[in-house]
């Protein structure tokens, strides 16, 4: 690696464990793509010869996937850890050599929602249980991988009398939890970290505030520390969820429009484009069953349904990781200069897929916001 990069591989059944020599010098290419709430994977590539023990390795198991083979990666940069993904292997794949040359291993992973998403559990009861406590029940099956569970209480805390009703669950752990969130407008994922081996499952509302990572300056002469920078404004993209209340007194349904800002999602561009389902008006509600619901979770819902219609700008880009002097983290806000005024600003980090070669650590990744214009003066280098 390089002088200012280190990365660190850990593999072993249940509790992962830092390779070989042998094995990390077979490995030529490491890429992990994060989302912000969908799921995160990985993928290696190593380059073996005959006699190499992961060669060994991919027969034992007969080219089937190890389930319970956990990797952790860590890239340290400047003597920062970052813990990039810990998740289990999928999939493995071997293409032998021709004429003499090495043989080429690829295993692929995702992160540990992998490990919940292989029981299905329905019809199991939680009886009195409101939803952030049968979230906690069905989390608490991996402690034993260093998940720890971080759950924010809905406004919707319903918790059902066992005489008129036992909640039961619907599918694998992973739909469970992901069909909760969605009746509340949350969302969940895992997050690797902060230490090797430790997790965080979150379920809670959608964050776009809090520390901003350094800036990613583009045309700036020497502080230049971006390879590319690509930026898409879609007008058409911004639409206003509208829910119906419904007024017993006077038997009409009320629509009341719901705005993408909230104090967990404030504006990030002072300039949205104008919502294209009110003009000309369009009266029909985001969701067909929207009606049905309760008023409060249809406004949860409405809000996150809003807070992704309003990233009208978007993002692409590639970074050189020792230029930029650091990793750049999905799931946080980050600063970008010398685009111009209308797309310079805070952006939202949705996506980032590292790539790491021998003497080489690049990244891309995708920035969204709700409008052109900075909402600051300046942004931090």
């Amino acid at each position: 690696m390089l002088s200012s990069v280190q990365l660190t591989v850990m593999i072993g059944p249940m509790i992962p464990v830092p390779v070989p020599s042998t094995v990390l010098e077979a490995l030529s290419e490491v890429e992990v793509k994060v989302e912000d709430v969908g799921q995160s994977g990985f993928q290696l590539v190593f380059s073996i010869d005959k006699q190499s023990p992961l060669n060994i390795l991919f027969l034992l198991t007969g080219g089937s996937p190890l389930l319970f083979m956990r990797v952790v990666l860590v890239a340290t940069v400047n003597g920062i850890p970052n813990v990039l993904i810990d998740g289990v292997i999928t999939n493995n794949q071997i293409s032998p050599g021709d004429k003499g040359s090495n043989s080429t291993l690829t295993i692929t992973g995702k992160d540990l929602t992998a490990l919940m998403n292989q029981t299905d559990f329905s019809g199991f009861p939680f009886p009195a249980c409101p939803p952030e406590a049968r979230v906690a029940i069905m989390l608490a099956k991996y402690a034993l991988f260093g998940v720890v569970p971080f759950i924010i209480p809905s406004i919707m805390i319903d918790v059902p009398l066992p005489i008129d009703q036992i909640p039961s669950q619907q599918g694998t752990d992973l739909e469970y939890i992901r069909l909760l969130a969605e009746q509340v407008g949350y969302v969940f994922y895992i997050a690797p970290g902060p230490l090797p081996g430790m997790s965080k499952a979150y379920w809670g509302p959608q964050v776009k505030v809090g520390p901003v990572q350094p800036a990613l300056s583009s045309d700036m002469d020497a502080y230049t520390n971006v390879e590319s920078l690509h930026f898409t404004f879609d007008q058409e993209k911004n639409r206003i969820p509208l829910i119906y209340v419904y007024n017993e007194e006077t038997g009409v349904s009320i629509p009341i429009p719901l705005p993408p800002i909230t104090p967990l999602n404030p504006p990030l561009g002072a300039i949205p484009p104008l919502p294209t389902n009110l003009i000309p008006p369009d009266l029909k509600p985001f969701r067909d069953d929207v009606a049905k619901l309760p008023v409060p979770q249809a406004i949860m819902m409405g809000l996150a349904a809003a807070a992704d219609y309003a990233e009208a700008v978007t993002c692409e880009g590639s970074l050189d990781v020792t230029r930029y002097g650091g990793v750049l983290s999905a799931r946080q806000l980050v600063g970008v200069r010398g685009a111009g005024p209308a797309f310079d600003g805070l952006y939202y980090v949705k996506s980032v897929t590292h790539k790491i070669k021998r003497g080489e650590y690049k990244q891309n990744f995708t920035l969204t916001r709700n409008g052109l214009v900075s909402t600051v003066p300046t942004v931090n280098p």
